[in-house]
């Protein structure tokens, strides 16, 4: 291999991506920003000191962006990135980039490494003649020229994931998902592979990384096992059925994504579905099988860490004697419900008429910002509205008084965030979270192009109100923030911190809550419970008003037993609020929304989570629910017969007063 010459000695330039890649980014509420580096990072930075290293990061816009960046870079890795010839801010939506920075090395681009976690930036780094890792973990093997491999992990009976992970840590595999005890997808070299085979794990090896991410396609359309496995085991018959829906699954989304200079790649069986890697460029997330329903692609993110689950400690507690963990509010009233000031409280902040007035603001029925005449016609991550809603709810919740924090991660060459907002307490051992997704999509919409001719869904231009999915959970999440303001000022005080957290690109197969946890994960976080609210306001005329609360977790251990247990509590909280409700508590392997929206992402850590919705799902699980008829379409608006906001208000303050409650009021 030739390698650059500088004074005489021979080396390798490494660059790496910031965002997500080396460090979990966020903007303070006094606009400060602020690096955390992620897991066995500095490791490996140290582990190259003799190395060249530069950076290849796109700092966002604005007049302070590059400065801001640069000193955040330094606090977080001092003295590991002190050549500024080989620091490179801008876009990477293309190779330029990239040339620039391989002109920068006085060298040749083969001996120039790229290390980013986003496959597209990967993309365009190996156009412009680079190697690529995609992880900081597979620095060296780029340096030499070994490739990376898609690798299923088996686990054998007597193993245990703790057990995978002190092997995985010590090795060049980087886990990617846990679909059970005794499966994992990760990434892994021919080193890390042979040292999981030493390990005693069984290896799978299912083609190279390079410029692809890893994701999980669930097909909800039912699978008819052959006759010839009636008097087989159940085991035999799952096994058999999970493979018929992973080719199903595969077959169509393979189908869907003709055209592309490079085809999509099976990884093999998922839970309900089927693992795939796709190429940069190829837009898997905007596939959507026949039947299906909310949440039916996850994208994977690689994390060293993936396999610690911090909330597990917090679960076992409430698991061993959950009524022991409760605040004193939930026993000052028989039955475990909330008191009746708080009840009283809730009544009056979480109203009908709050949850439409927001639901009009951010789905264009009604200016963004009262006085002023903007009206957004989207929040699809790839809408320039999603930017103004961001800035409109930051705006929203610092005129309630809380500390706002934007969590930066980058999907598509744009620049995202999550919106933050908490109620301090001195003294508090954890938080609870009260959450939404705050994006919008209407790709299952019908659009026609100018001659009348069907054309796909254009995020830039065409409506996205999402003023059920998820502006009613959004509105919620706001109404419960205007609610706790309230009892603040009434002189109580909450035991817990309090957070409202407003998740971006939750369309995109979850990648906003995702980026959060791994990046909570990281921090240590404490976290006592999440509550998301995904669709809340769809309910048809004539139907039942009914409520499904999701418990259910792919991830094994304790975190089952607390969301369960948290699940409890709403359930018991929403007949204090309403009547003629029925309430569908689903938990376990049979919930038909098991990883499907924000709050999977908290249960892969092993924090208790649920996610509280409409009837999306039906009584079995695969049936039409009774929800919206509007789902990722614009009709999916404030004024659409399907959309009811007293309905809404019912489960907007069933959550709000179970969480507050939970959290010490």
């Amino acid at each position: 291999m030739r390698r650059s010459t500088i004074g005489g000695a021979e080396m390798t330039v490494l660059f790496f991506d910031i965002g997500a890649t080396l460090a979990d980014a966020r903007l303070e509420a006094d606009g400060s920003f602020r690096l955390r580096p992620r897991p066995r990072v500095l490791r490996v930075l140290d582990a190259f000191a003799g190395e060249r290293k530069g950076i290849i990061s796109n700092p966002g816009t604005g007049q302070d962006a590059v400065a801001r960046a640069t000193e955040a870079l330094n606090e977080a890795f001092p003295d590991r990135f002190t050549d500024d010839r080989l620091i490179h801010f801008g876009t990477k939506t293309s190779r330029a980039i990239f040339d620039n920075a391989v002109a920068s090395t006085g060298g040749a681009a083969s001996d120039c490494v790229f290390v980013g976690e986003d496959h597209e930036e990967r993309a365009f780094a190996r156009t412009a003649g680079m190697r690529v890792a995609a992880h900081p973990v597979f620095t060296r093997a780029a340096i030499e020229n070994r490739p990376v491999f898609w690798t299923r992990i088996d686990l054998p009976e007597g193993r245990s994931l703790a057990g995978l992970e002190a092997v995985a840590n010590g090795a060049e595999v980087v886990p990617v998902h846990v679909a059970s005890p005794r499966l994992v997808l990760a990434m892994a070299t021919a080193l890390g592979v042979e040292a999981l085979q030493e390990g005693g794990f069984t290896t799978d090896v299912r083609g190279q990384v390079e410029d692809a991410a890893a994701f999980l396609i669930r097909d909800d359309r039912p699978v008819s096992v052959p006759e010839a496995f009636a008097g087989t085991s159940d085991e035999s018959r799952t096994v058999t059925e999970g493979a018929m829906r992973a080719a199903a699954a595969f077959g169509f989304a393979s189908g869907e994504l003709t055209g592309y200079l490079r085809p999509i790649a099976s990884l093999g069986p998922a839970p309900g579905g089927v693992y795939v890697a796709a190429p940069a460029g190829v837009p898997i997330e905007d596939v959507h099988t026949p039947g299906a329903k909310p949440g039916h692609t996850e994208r994977l993110l690689p994390d060293p860490a993936l396999l610690s689950r911090p909330g597990e400690t917090q679960a076992e507690g409430y698991t061993e004697g959950f009524a022991e963990a409760l605040p004193d509010g939930f026993e000052g009233v028989g039955n475990g419900l909330p008191s009746p000031e708080t009840i009283a409280a809730v009544r009056a902040a979480v109203t009908p008429e709050a949850l439409r007035a927001h639901v009009a603001r951010i789905s264009g029925v009604e200016p963004l910002v009262p006085g002023q005449p903007l009206k957004i016609r989207s929040r699809d991550a790839a809408s320039a509205d999603n930017g103004l809603v961001v800035d409109a709810l930051v705006r929203h919740f610092q005129d309630l008084g809380l500390v706002v924090r934007r969590h930066a991660f980058r999907w598509r060459g744009r620049q995202l965030f999550n919106v933050e907002a908490e109620h301090r307490v001195e003294g508090a051992d954890s938080a609870v979270l009260i959450t939404a997704h705050l994006d919008s999509t209407a790709l299952s919409g019908h659009f026609v192009d100018a001659n009348g001719a069907p054309r796909p869904y254009d995020p830039a231009v065409d409506p996205a109100p999402g003023a059920d999915d998820d502006g009613s959970g959004t509105a919620a999440v706001m109404a419960a923030a205007e609610c706790l303001r309230a009892l603040v000022a009434d002189g109580r005080a909450p035991t817990r911190h309090v957070r409202f957290v407003l998740f971006n690109a939750e369309e995109q197969g979850l990648v906003g809550s995702k980026r959060y946890a791994r990046a909570a994960a990281a921090a240590d976080d404490r976290i006592a419970g999440v509550f998301q609210m995904d669709m809340i306001a769809g309910l048809q005329n004539g139907s039942t008003p009914t409520v499904e609360i999701h418990a259910g977790s792919k991830v094994p251990g304790p975190v089952v037993a607390a969301s369960t247990a948290l699940g409890g509590l709403v359930a018991r909280t929403i007949p204090a609020l309403a009547s003629g409700f029925a309430i569908q508590q689903l938990t376990g392997p049979g919930d038909p929304a098991m990883g499907r929206s924000d709050h999977a992402s908290f249960h892969e850590r092993g924090w208790a989570a649920i996610a509280v919705s409409e009837d999306l799902f039906g009584p079995d699980g695969r049936q039409d629910g009774t929800g919206t008829r509007q789902y990722h379409t614009p009709g999916d608006t404030l004024l659409d017969e399907d959309h009811d906001t007293q309905y809404a208000a019912t489960i907007a303050r069933s959550v709000t007063a179970t969480a507050l409650t939970f959290a010490g009021l």
